[in-house]
């Protein structure tokens, strides 16, 4: 099987992070984008280095999803640890295998504890429940590669008191742009639904509370989806069987042909079979198609499940994302939710690199009343969110001209490099929390930064990687940017180090002024 480009690169970063030492490392890629095709040619990998790789998930349907694609992909052949079924005495070198079997001291004591050299843990944003870390820590020898579609730092900082580092991200915006999935438009639906006195449980709204409250809000939902959606195949999420059973009902009384599935359905796998081939154009669940179904024609979702979990809103949302023939983007219809709390998880945290930019975002979607692609939306709000970081910066030099320090804040050589990834950046692992090493400080020092306003080891990290790379590149130094945005040039972050040295040596020549004839605010470098 051929691997698409991306893939290849998660595979062989893969490799290269345990190659390196590091034992427990990331990735991440977006729902639809093969993360079981890459896992499999890992384990391919794996085999002809002559290891023993143990597949963990917490749903059987993952484990069948595994070994089928292991099967495909590689021809691979692998035994089961679950239930009844045991991988004892298997001659097999791959055991797919559920937490909630493993985790059994009794099921775990009939391994040694170095039996697997490889564990993969597939929705790995599961694995810091006592569950996982049993089975993890019982086998601790093992190299150990993470799966997830979660699409934030948020998240991912919950997973950084586990792993020690993402070996590879393939973000949602690039997997659009590149076309492997589909452009998503969303739509905010002028509904305003309470949520203030729904309570909270483990971190996210209880769904028993949530059902309660959606309830007087069905028929209006309905209507809304009536008006915007009737000819789309739609997904709905909802917090509670009753609740997915009754707004089924509802749906078909305006015209819909809606199906419901819940984990007791005896019919389940008919329902989807039907849904997929047409008969029913709306599917209602209550949680149980987050993970490990896939239906490509699905072109609209909707989430009448409301969560903080970035995780959980992205896999629910990725049940759309797939292409398929005749399908020109998912509509994901959004709700006015009022609460107190405002951590709730929009179509806007799909893509956005910070929460400046979220918000920015949602308030233009909000605002809109039509659909709008998220890609646009977000180029537009991360332009505004810049320009009101500049407005900033512009006051903050100003004020730093009066101290007349020797060394360049980080903020100003990120805007003038203009490096959103380095001014957003927020740390997720365990070592990057950590303060700046002094041999870090004494760098940065050296080479024009000034190392008080950075506080974690991870940004100081990635602003030498970055300074290193400029001076590879023959760009612009801090010390001659802070020098010439002095004088009034902008963006001398993006000029070459060469250019900026001749114009430094100009306006030193000129008695340390501005060239007649320069203008700073048009200069771009020659």
């Amino acid at each position: 099987m051929e691997l698409r480009p991306y893939q290849q690169a998660a595979r062989d970063s893969i490799q290269n992070e345990w190659k390196s030492g590091v034992k427990k490392t990331l990735l991440v890629l977006p729902t639809g984008c093969g993360k079981t095709i890459v896992f499999s040619k890992v384990i391919e990998d794996r085999v002809r280095l002559g290891e023993r790789l143990l597949v963990l998930a917490h749903r059987g349907e993952l484990l069948d999803q595994a070994a089928d694609k292991l099967a495909k992909s590689t021809g691979l052949g692998c035994a089961t640890e679950k239930a009844e079924q045991t991988s004892i005495g298997s001659w097999y070198r791959v055991v797919v295998g559920s937490v909630q079997t493993l985790q059994r001291p009794k099921r775990l004591e009939q391994f040694t504890p170095d039996h697997f050299d490889t564990i993969i843990i597939d929705e790995a944003h599961h694995c810091i429940s006592d569950g996982y870390q049993r089975v993890l820590q019982y086998f601790k020898s093992a190299n150990v590669l993470g799966v997830t579609a979660t699409p934030d730092r948020g998240d991912m900082r919950n997973l950084g008191s586990y792993f020690e580092s993402l070996a590879f991200e393939y973000t949602l915006p690039k997997a659009i742009k590149e076309g492997y999935l589909s452009p998503i438009k969303a739509l905010t639906i002028p509904l305003q639904l309470d949520l203030s006195a729904v309570g909270q449980q483990a971190g996210d709204f209880k769904n028993s509370d949530l059902g309660t409250a959606l309830d007087p809000y069905l028929e209006s939902i309905a209507a809304e989806m009536w008006r915007v959606a009737q000819d789309r195949k739609i997904v709905v999420f909802l917090p509670l069987v009753k609740t997915s059973q009754k707004f089924t009902n509802i749906l078909n009384s305006y015209g819909f042909r809606a199906a419901e599935v819940n984990g007791e359905s005896q019919d389940r796998a008919q329902i989807l079979e039907d849904f997929d081939k047409g008969k029913y154009n709306v599917l209602c669940n209550s949680m149980l198609l987050t993970e490990g179904w896939d239906c490509p024609s699905v072109d609209c979702v909707v989430v009448l499940r409301p969560t903080k979990v970035r995780s959980l809103y992205s896999q629910m949302v990725g049940r759309g994302t797939r292409l398929h023939p005749g399908k020109t983007e998912l509509l994901l219809l959004d709700f006015l939710w009022h609460t107190e709390r405002h951590e709730l998880c929009h179509p806007a945290h799909l893509i956005a690199e910070n929460e400046e930019i979220a918000k920015a975002m949602t308030k233009q979607i909000e605002e809109a009343g039509i659909p709008l692609d998220l890609e646009a939306v977000e180029k537009q709000a991360a332009e505004d969110v810049i320009a009101q970081r500049e407005e900033a910066l512009a006051k903050q030099l100003a004020e730093m001209k009066k101290r007349k320090r020797a060394l360049v804040d980080p903020l100003q050589f990120e805007m003038s490099i203009q490096a959103e990834d380095l001014a957003g950046y927020v740390p997720s692992f365990g070592w990057e929390m950590a303060p700046p090493s002094d041999k870090q400080i004494k760098t940065l020092e050296k080479l024009g930064i000034l190392p008080d306003e950075i506080d974690n080891a991870g940004k100081a990290t990635k602003l030498l990687e970055r300074l290193d790379k400029r001076r590879e590149e023959g760009l612009t130094t801090p010390k001659q940017i802070r020098l010439l945005e002095k004088y009034g040039f902008d963006h001398v972050g993006t000029w070459s180090f060469e250019n900026a040295k001749r114009l430094i040596d100009r306006i030193a020549a000129n008695g340390w002024r501005v060239p007649t004839g320069v203008n700073p605010k048009e200069y771009r470098g020659e």
